[in-house]
């Protein structure tokens, strides 16, 4: 059961500390910990937003040891545990909450697109094209470029763009992945590479894009993107861009990450760095599950390393809104011939989840649309009728609930692992997709929090920005960045500040099983703190204002802006 698998605790610990979690106990009152020891880190004068349901009052101040959080006081008590060797960090009134934890994100993806080209600002199909064609130009012969951002809802006329705006380049494929990462455009010499003709079938669950005269237009959807093989990083490769990604997060307030979807090479690299010692966020990670190969999840999880560990397993059941992907019960409003996308089929999905339960693997699966999430709830019904037990199955984006599956949610104690900016990006088009009736249910993360269902917060980056303070936002204002609309986009669905911040903590530590080590500032708890640069105020626009001061994992600062 994955609530009672602990990661492994930090080497610096004190030995009584590693004792008492070897046994399975938490550790007692701060000077049971310290003895005559001072603490390393105390930071007073703050606005403490412990998240610790167990504590009345309003503490100010905070003292670390060994990677543990060991008091939570006033500043009288807490400045009485240091000494000549400890550093005390005076906060001067700025908030600080238990680390924030992206509950759903892709930080190898954001290393990788650091380095791609960039198209998410263009207006246009033709300006999307050129900055991809002059990025092409400036690279050898035969290289391939890879780039990211596109979203064809922001165009004029919302349509798909075409091979014909990329095919300026012929001497090098060209691959632009959608903003959701769940379509495709290429180039003439990318779909030659991949021997993509009007004759190539649709794959299951993808869609080759095509003309009135049956040939490919250049865009791939969902599973017809693995049609195109891009070059495999090297692992130097896929080193530099962890690194790279990592020291973003970090500078945003991230004390860790849950990677959705990784291979075992990106996980071999991962494991590496934790070795080394040179991770500076927890990263809990799910393997890239192919539900055709039941042989991955036949063997148990492998044990932690460091702050990296891979217990889950992720699986798609269907697409994307964005790109009419995903799976609906009845056709989508704006096109009603279209039902979406069976990225997996419901029994191959099925008999996916039942080998991972049987395995202890925990499962995630990305799930957007109805139809989508209601096969989903089949599965976690049937695997907990078979194998009994606190598996905290989790569904990926849950975007449009069927009235009657909120209770089936509930009932199979499924976890709701929802990202709050994609409901303000995809505003502008959702309900036309969906209509009056379903948009209901649709980023409904107030009946969600209603129900007693747990909820998770993240983001999806690289599909939307890395910075938890824009879900918090969102979470809190349904608006987007400029404010708009007026009073929120169904209101009703919002969040308080509070459950915002704690969907970000404690519902990141239960989606993982770590609620006993994390997600609340509380003496025994990891030392892992987020600090703002200032008191976090109303659930407004100046929440966007906050930037990060202190980022600190295991009781050691990992960032600090100076």
């Amino acid at each position: 059961m994955v609530s009672n698998q602990v990661t492994t605790r930090s080497i610096s610990r004190s030995a009584l500390l590693i004792s008492l979690v070897a046994a399975g106990c938490r550790p007692g009152p701060a000077t049971s910990q310290l003895g005559t020891n001072q603490a390393d880190l105390i930071l007073v004068g703050g606005d403490v937003r412990t998240m610790d349901a167990t504590r009345a009052g309003a503490p100010t101040a905070i003292a670390m040891k060994g990677g543990t959080i060991v008091a939570v006081g006033t500043d009288a008590e807490i400045r009485a545990l240091g000494g000549k060797a400890t550093r005390v960090i005076d906060l001067g009134g700025k908030t600080v909450t238990p680390g924030l934890v992206d509950a759903h994100c892709h930080l190898y993806g954001l290393g990788a697109d650091l380095e791609s080209v960039n198209v998410r600002a263009q207006a246009t199909e033709a300006d999307a094209a050129a900055i991809a064609i002059a990025a092409a130009k400036a690279r050898p012969a035969g290289e391939w470029v890879l780039g990211r951002g596109w979203d064809q809802n922001r165009w004029p006329g919302q349509r798909f763009p075409t091979r014909a705006s990329l095919d300026a380049v012929t001497d090098r494929p060209i691959v632009l992945r959608r903003i959701d990462g769940h379509a495709i455009w290429v180039n003439g010499a990318a779909l030659a590479a991949a021997k993509i003709t009007a004759a190539t079938p649709d794959p299951a669950g993808g869609k080759i894009v095509r003309g009135d005269d049956g040939e490919p237009t250049g865009v791939l959807v969902d599973n017809a993107i693995g049609l195109v093989a891009v070059p495999e990083a090297s692992a130097e490769t896929i080193e530099r861009r962890i690194r790279a990604a990592a020291a973003q997060a970090i500078s945003v307030g991230l004390t860790g990450v849950h990677e959705m979807g990784i291979d075992a090479a990106t996980a071999d690299v991962y494991r590496k760095l934790a070795r080394a010692r040179q991770l500076p966020l927890r990263v809990y990670a799910f393997l890239a599950g192919d539900p055709m190969d039941l042989a991955q999840v036949r063997a148990a999880p492998l044990p932690a390393e460091g702050r990296f560990v891979m217990r889950g397993v992720k699986y798609f059941a269907d697409g994307a809104l964005g790109s009419r992907g995903a799976r609906l019960a009845v056709p989508y409003d704006d096109d009603p011939q279209n039902l979406g996308l069976w990225v997996t089929e419901p029994k191959q999905l099925a008999a996916a989840v039942d080998a991972a339960v049987a395995s202890n693997w925990q499962v995630a699966i990305h799930a957007i649309g109805d139809a989508a999430i209601g096969s989903v709830l089949d599965a976690y019904e049937a695997a907990a009728r078979n194998h009994p037990g606190d598996h905290r199955p989790r569904v990926e984006h849950l975007q449009v609930v069927a009235p009657a599956d909120f209770a089936r949610l509930k009932a199979v104690g499924a976890i709701a692992s929802m990202q709050p900016t994609h409901a303000t990006s995809d505003m502008p088009w959702a309900e036309a997709r969906l209509g009056a009736a379903r948009i209901q249910g649709a980023y409904a993360w107030r009946t969600v929090l209603d129900l007693g269902i747990p909820l998770a917060s993240g983001s999806d980056f690289p599909v939307e920005g890395v910075s938890p303070m824009l879900g918090i936002y969102a979470a809190v204002t349904r608006q987007d960045e400029a404010g708009t609309p007026a009073g929120g986009w169904y209101p009703a669905q919002r969040m308080t500040l509070e459950e915002a911040i704690a969907a970000f903590t404690r519902g990141s530590a239960y989606a993982e099983g770590a609620e006993a080590l994390r997600g609340a500032i509380r003496p025994g708890r990891d030392a892992d703190v987020t600090v703002f640069d200032r008191k976090l105020g109303a659930p407004d626009r100046s929440l966007l204002d906050a930037k990060i001061a202190y980022t600190i994992v295991g009781g050691t600062v990992v960032f600090e802006r100076l």
